[in-house]
């Protein structure tokens, strides 16, 4: 068995401007650099073995907390990285309706293998970022790892554990900084808790839906 925490890197301005960020490299906000360093300070209280980051700023700025905070070396890995989401990045919602009408018509259907130009599709993604979590918790037996990355990423292992369809839209916030704990027995994803920010209280609390993941 396997525990593993899942962070949501901690907030950008793009993500309280509600733009899309795919794997654009914007670091964190002012408020996001807060927040790194409350969940840095939660996690100095967690017992766990290895910290993993996505090398995108915004995760590795979150995950460089944790490490200063717990000691814990930071291992990047490149396919945690946010889903791709070619033209549609740096841009708000309203802006790729204007822009790519046709494009963000057929995004908007859920299309498990519809991709946006320049971009990944939901399912690409799903197998890129599913193999990446596998293979570390395949790494760390009967272990507790924690892996800093993106709201894609754990929306990743929310369906995983649920065995839920790529075209069904998730109704759990994505918060940043947030903690999601998962097991992984037996090759199967349970989930232990989600969204927890109870470490937030003073550096505040940023929610956004899917539309800024």
């Amino acid at each position: 068995m396997t525990e593993m925490i899942l962070i949501r890197h901690g907030e950008t301005a793009w993500n309280r401007e509600r733009r899309m960020q795919g794997q654009t490299d914007t670091p964190l906000s002012d408020i996001g650099r807060a927040q790194a360093e409350a969940v840095g300070q939660r996690m100095a209280q967690h017992s766990f073995t290895a910290l993993y980051s996505s090398d995108l700023s915004r995760a590795y700025e979150t995950a460089a907390a944790i490490s200063r905070a717990s000691g814990r070396d930071i291992r990047r890995d490149p396919a945690l990285r946010e889903r791709t989401f070619g033209i549609f990045e740096g841009l708000t919602y309203p802006e790729m309706t204007q822009r790519y009408p046709e494009e963000h018509a057929r995004f908007s259907q859920r299309d498990p293998d519809y991709a946006v130009p320049g971009g990944e599709s939901p399912r690409q993604f799903f197998d890129r970022s599913l193999a990446c979590l596998n293979a570390i918790a395949n790494a760390h037996p009967d272990e507790c790892v924690v892996v800093v990355t993106h709201g894609m990423i754990l929306d990743t292992l929310y369906r995983a554990a649920r065995n839920m369809s790529l075209s069904e839209k998730r109704d759990a916030p994505l918060y940043n900084a947030s903690l999601n704990t998962f097991r992984r027995d037996g090759g199967a994803w349970v989930e232990m808790s989600w969204g927890d920010i109870t470490h937030l209280s003073e550096a505040g609390v940023t929610h956004f839906d899917w539309r800024a993941a």
